[in-house]
C-alpha cells in the first residue's frame, strides 16, 4: 500500500504462465472501467504481442470518506526467460491474481509458475498463504479443459478463493478484480 495525501494505492499483480490471459484480463477491465476512472494501459511488448516486462493499468476503485482508493494493476511476463522481471514486479505487492490456463496441456506450466510465484514471494520474506491471492481458472470456454476440481487440487495450496473466467470477451476479469479487492479488504481492514 502506498499513501499520498488523500490517495491510497494498492498494487495487484496478475501472475501466471505465458499466454494464460493476464494481459487480456487487464484489457477487459480497462474496457469496462469508465475512462475518467482509469489511466492508460501501458504495455511493453515484443513484435509478437507478448508481454516483455509488464503491463500497468491504474484504476480509481472507490472513495471511502475523503480517501480515494486506487488499484495499480500489473501483469508479469509468463515466459521462463523473464524470471527476474517477475520477481522485481512482485516487490511491494498487496494482492495477487494467479491466472491459470484451463487447457490440459498447460497443467505443467501452471504448476511450474505457481512454484515460481511462491519462490519469488519468499525472496521478499512473503508467505503465499498469507498474502491476498485469488486463483482465476481462465479459458473455461475452450475444448479440452481441466475440471475445476482438479485444477483446485493441483494449484490451490492455501485455500484461496477461485473464479472461473473467459477473459477474452467473456466473464471473469471484473469478477476476479472484485474478489481480490474483497480479499484485500479483509486482510488490510477497511482501507480498501
Amino acid at each position: 500500500m502506498h499513501r499520498s495525501g488523500n490517495d491510497v494505492a494498492y498494487k495487484i499483480v496478475y501472475y501466471g504462465p505465458g499466454l494464460s490471459g493476464k494481459t487480456t484480463n487487464l484489457r477487459g477491465i480497462r474496457d469496462l472501467v469508465a475512462p475518467e476512472n482509469r489511466g492508460r494501459l501501458v504495455t511493453l511488448c515484443t513484435r509478437c504481442e507478448r508481454t516483455v516486462f509488464f503491463d500497468f493499468l491504474p484504476v480509481n476503485f472507490a472513495r471511502i470518506g475523503d480517501t480515494r482508493v486506487k488499484l495499480h494493476l500489473y501483469s508479469v511476463p509468463g515466459q521462463a526467460y523473464y524470471a527476474l522481471s517477475r520477481r522485481v514486479i512482485l516487490d511491494g505487492v498487496d494482492g495477487i491474481v494467479f491466472v491459470a490456463d484451463s487447457q490440459k496441456e498447460r497443467t505443467e506450466a501452471n504448476l511450474n509458475t505457481m512454484d515460481d510465484l511462491e519462490h519469488n514471494l519468499s525472496s521478499y520474506g512473503l508467505d503465499a498463504g498469507r498474502i491476498p491471492l485469488v486463483l482465476q481458472f481462465n479459458k473455461r470456454d475452450l475444448p479440452g479443459i481441466m475440471p475445476v476440481e482438479q485444477m483446485s487440487r493441483d494449484l490451490n495450496r492455501h485455500g484461496w478463493p477461485t473464479v472461473e473466467s473467459v477473459a477474452l470477451g467473456g466473464s471473469g476479469p471484473t469478477e476476479t478484480l472484485k474478489e481480490i479487492a474483497r480479499v484485500m479488504a479483509r486482510r488490510h481492514g477497511a482501507q480498501v
